[in-house]
């Protein structure tokens, strides 16, 4: 695809859906308030964006972060504040697979994820994800997504007004909803939401269910609420509307979590993973 150069920037789609790569931006040396502005443009644009090459600091880490919002909370315990991260900063969380006296120091720590929403549990969902990797396996581990409007563009007209105004209940509990054992992290919350939300910056039309946490449309039958998720999951994970990342160390990624989801691809267990992971905070509740 071509490269899109802006006055300051390179913008390289990495699909015809979702995905761009940054060039020629060093996020280390604080843009200014016009580079910024186009950044946050290419991400509206393109859903996912890869700053590949960083060399962040955490104290970088947040300070981009804060470009795209008021960072959010650490939804994790303070106990993911491992020996030689004694500094991690307030809404830095560590996702990864290393083990001190045989428990994670990381959230997420092991194997695949279906794809999901970040925060799709809570009333008012994170409005970003930046994950920044420090240390990567040398195989698997790649992070998947799929673009939501694309899944809501081309949805049959029967399903979509079989769905249409419906709420989903989303419910995350990691130890036994996505894995069935106890290698995950204790979380749990859920929430209702609009199967199709409006994404409040762009007013396009999104599919905002997903395979990983969507339980159920509310007050529709068993049967038929399956049938519909179902599609509804098939469509959103069509492999045309969907980008791999493959990570290298040092790359920063940003997700628009209203209008894409993501998944993760199983890797080796004795190989190491750390990622740096920050949110920004949403803004409303979908609608």
């Amino acid at each position: 695809m071509n490269v899109i150069t802006r006055e300051r920037l390179q913008v390289k789609p990495l699909t015809a859906h979702i995905g761009a790569e940054i060039r020629g931006i060093d996020l280390r040396q604080r843009p200014d308030g016009e580079t910024v502005r186009q950044i946050y443009q290419a991400w509206l644009d393109h859903l996912v964006l890869v700053f590949p090459e960083q060399n962040l600091t955490q104290e970088d880490l947040l300070r981009v972060t804060a470009y795209f919002g008021e960072p959010g909370h650490l939804d994790r315990p303070a106990k993911y504040h491992p020996p030689g991260f004694s500094r991690m900063l307030p809404g830095i969380m560590l996702i990864s697979n290393i083990r001190e006296n045989g428990e994670p120091i990381g959230a997420l720590p092991d194997g695949e994820m279906m794809f999901h929403h970040d925060m799709i549990h809570k009333q008012v969902p994170s409005k970003a994800t930046l994950l920044y990797s420090v240390e990567i396996p040398s195989q698997g581990g790649d992070t998947l997504f799929a673009s939501g409007y694309a899944a809501y563009e081309t949805l049959g007209p029967e399903v979509r007004a079989a769905l249409e105004s419906r709420h989903a209940l989303h419910h995350y509990n990691y130890g036994s909803t996505q894995r069935g054992d106890d290698r995950g992290v204790a979380a749990f919350n859920e929430c209702v939401h609009p199967v199709f939300r409006t994404h409040e910056e762009t007013g396009r039309k999104v599919a905002y269910v997903n395979r990983l946490m969507t339980v159920k449309i509310i007050d529709m039958e068993p049967a038929e609420s399956d049938h519909l998720l179902n599609a509804l999951f098939d469509q959103a994970e069509r492999p045309e509307f969907v980008y791999t990342h493959v990570w290298r160390k040092d790359d920063l990624l940003l997700w628009d979590n209203r209008c894409s989801s993501h998944a993760r691809t199983d890797f080796p267990a004795n190989e190491r993973r750390l990622m740096l992971r920050t949110t920004v905070a949403g803004t409303t509740r979908p609608y």
